[in-house]
């Protein structure tokens, strides 16, 4: 069973959908004993850094993505998601994230030719293949929205990266830590066989 964790953000019920159209049992919840009985937990999120973590401790639930990740339990991070589990966003100054990887959100630089948000599909690179591509051919397309970015502090946790105005740091992994700045749930074959490839991980 997938938990996704509800934290009021937006673009939760396409993750479910999308896990339920691959067989998976998928539950939408805040609850936390519910998440830490997961085989494998979600944190998917379109909105604002800042507030978004603001929900997540009012809640208790950053608490409970850090249990999730102490006890080896497979976690995926989805765009907003994504950028929670890092120290800093440019978005909202003087807010802490997660702080479960290192490395910081910056926004997508002003450049000729380039409308910001980014919205709609690029080709991604594997300058690391992680176990979320494996089967996955290099520069398949997926599907973004945002308007920040993911500098990793680690080259080595990159496991994908896709150009638009920036080098994005577009996937990452780290022993049970995955995460996408694009959206699997939308990003059609190629999204479903990526989340696929998380359903099928062990926990650590």
């Amino acid at each position: 069973m997938t938990a996704i964790i509800d934290y009021d953000a937006g673009n939760i019920k396409s993750v479910e959908k999308a896990f339920l159209k691959l067989g998976e049992e998928a539950v939408i919840t805040k609850d936390r004993e519910v998440i830490l009985k997961a085989d494998r937990v979600v944190l998917p999120g379109v909105g604002a850094f800042g507030d978004a973590m603001g929900k997540l401790q009012f809640y208790g639930l950053d608490e409970v993505i850090y249990e999730v990740v102490q006890e080896g339990i497979p976690f995926l991070g989805i765009c907003l998601g994504l950028q929670l589990l890092f120290e800093k966003s440019a978005e909202s100054t003087g807010i802490k994230g997660l702080g479960l990887l290192p490395g910081e959100i910056l926004r997508l630089p002003d450049a000729s030719g380039i409308k910001i948000p980014h919205i709609g599909w690029n080709s991604l690179k594997f300058p690391n293949r992680g176990r979320l591509f494996q089967g996955i051919e290099e520069n398949s397309y997926v599907y973004f929205v945002h308007s920040y970015y993911l500098k990793a502090g680690e080259e080595s946790i990159v496991t994908a990266s896709a150009e638009y105005a920036a080098c994005i740091h577009a996937s990452v992994e780290k022993d049970n830590i995955f995460a996408c700045q694009f959206h699997p749930e939308k990003s059609s074959r190629v999204g479903l066989a990526i989340l696929d490839n998380f359903i099928h991980i062990k926990r650590a």
